[in-house]
């Protein structure tokens, strides 16, 4: 599992950025933070290329309507850029550099992190005056492309896994190959902190500060028995004094980073609260990134048995998408039921790994076939061949037959709970990789079998003759 770099979408308004965010997310759906005092919503995503996976931050309204970096804005924009591992700057190519083009490479230069300008919109246009105009902006990295219709996307993809993106967190994974990855994600005030200092069994700052980084390294070493972890902390993103400000502003970026850096990630909500759609987000995100799920609610000893019911009745409600993520409830301050967390982490890792053959899943697909087999499709039935592990961390399973594409989302979901439930995957979303046979006839006409082919060359060479 590799770490995952954050690229921050910058640029003036209408240049294209959400078009490539979709485009790079495969999605119009995305995680969107509300937050007090921009003019819009920020959106994050997941991209995935070539296996390796980045976290998207979509600047959107960041610069203003007008396209003016406004003093009111620009502190919080470019504090956004600062948690980034690289910047893709877009340009519109049938507009031409602007003033707010101009403004916006400035203060990128002085940011000094890995930066493509990316020239959108280039369909249509004079590839040789898009090249001389925008080589004035003095980056040295280019691509042109269209978002829009996909276009000129293989040289934005070979620039980002070209680039070292890794970070500090990355060092300490490397330090310690054999630990489970453990992310604790979560509102403030809902205990995260203390939650880890309950982990730990010590009180002390939860900050690595690494050399030549401005943001904290959230990877935490530590031990239970034989077993290594590394703690990867979203609580400290909070700083006395700074509640309000942009360091807090922007902790959804840690999250997600965490999310995907994890093996497993713990969703802790404050049990005195309702489930937000912030932490739905969240946990569908970690769901689509392959990562374990557990849910710790916390501060339940101070609920009432009334209070108990109708909390875990609303999140049972709220998790129908998932039911499979298991639900503890703890108490960080005393330390009720934080002994089984790391017990259940152990189990949901462990499942995980997907230790199984080819044959057990040939057999259980063979048996969830005969149950109920998948529909026809335009008068073909689906045929499912024969199963085997595809991967692990998320459990990855490849099922080959034929016109498994044409499988409805219906019945890929009965696979993916059926081999949940049959293998215990306890806590794990189930990937299927869906694999069909190819066709040697596939777009030929009546193709002739040998005997015919044979026959035919006698008729015509008797025909030459």
């Amino acid at each position: 599992m590799s770490i995952s770099p954050t690229l921050a979408l910058v640029g003036r308004p209408n240049v294209g950025k959400s078009t490539l965010f979709n485009r790079l997310t495969r999605s119009r759906d995305a995680l969107v933070a509300d937050v007090p005092g921009l003019t819009r919503d920020r959106r994050y995503g997941r991209a995935e290329i070539d296996d390796r996976q980045f976290t998207l931050i979509d600047t959107g309204g960041l610069l203003g309507d007008a396209g003016d970096i406004t003093s009111a804005l620009e502190n919080q924009a470019f504090a956004a850029l600062e948690e980034a591992d690289a910047v893709l700057f877009l340009v519109d190519a049938r507009e031409g550099v602007t003033a707010s083009d101009q403004d916006i490479a400035d203060r990128l230069r002085r940011l000094n992190k890995p930066t493509l300008l990316v020239v959108n919109k280039v369909d249509g246009v004079d590839e040789s005056r898009v090249i001389a105009e925008f080589a004035l902006l003095g980056f040295a990295d280019t691509v042109r492309l269209s978002a829009a219709h996909g276009s000129g996307m293989h040289g934005l993809s070979e620039w980002l896994l070209a680039k070292d993106l890794s970070s500090a967190a990355h060092d300490l994974a490397e330090d310690h190959p054999g630990a489970i990855r453990v992310a604790l994600i979560g509102r403030p005030n809902v205990g995260k902190s203390t939650l880890i200092n309950r982990l730990l069994g010590e009180e002390r700052q939860l900050v690595y500060d690494a050399p030549g980084t401005t943001r904290d390294a959230i990877a935490i070493p530590f031990s239970k028995g034989e077993q290594e972890y590394l703690l990867i902390d979203t609580a400290g993103v909070r700083r006395k004094g700074r509640v309000e400000g942009t360091a807090e502003k922007f902790s959804v970026v840690k999250s997600l980073q965490a999310i995907a850096d994890a093996h497993v990630v713990i969703l802790v909500m404050d049990a005195r609260e309702s489930v937000v759609d912030q932490d739905l987000h969240l946990l569908s995100y970690a769901v689509e990134s392959g990562a374990g799920v557990l849910v710790a609610l916390n501060k339940w000893d101070g609920l009432d048995q009334d209070q108990k019911a109708s909390a875990r009745t609303t999140l049972d409600r709220k998790l129908r998408f998932a039911p499979w993520i298991p639900v503890l409830q703890i108490s960080a301050l005393h330390g009720t039921g934080v002994g089984h967390l790391l017990a259940e982490v152990n189990l949901i890792y462990q499942a995980g790994e997907l230790e199984v053959g080819t044959t057990r899943l040939t057999n259980l697909l063979e048996a969830m076939v005969s149950a109920h087999p998948p529909p026809s499709i335009r008068g073909r039935q689906i045929k499912l061949r024969f199963a085997h592990k595809a991967g692990s961390h998320p459990p990855k399973i490849a099922i080959h037959g034929n016109q498994t594409k044409a499988l409805p989302d219906s019945y890929l979901r009965y696979l993916e709970n059926g081999y949940r439930e049959a293998l215990d995957l306890v806590g794990n979303p189930v990937h299927l990789d869906l694999r069909s046979s190819d066709n040697p006839y596939a777009g030929k006409k009546n193709p002739l079998t040998r005997r015919q082919q044979q026959r035919r060359k006698r008729v015509m060479k008797h025909r030459r003759k």
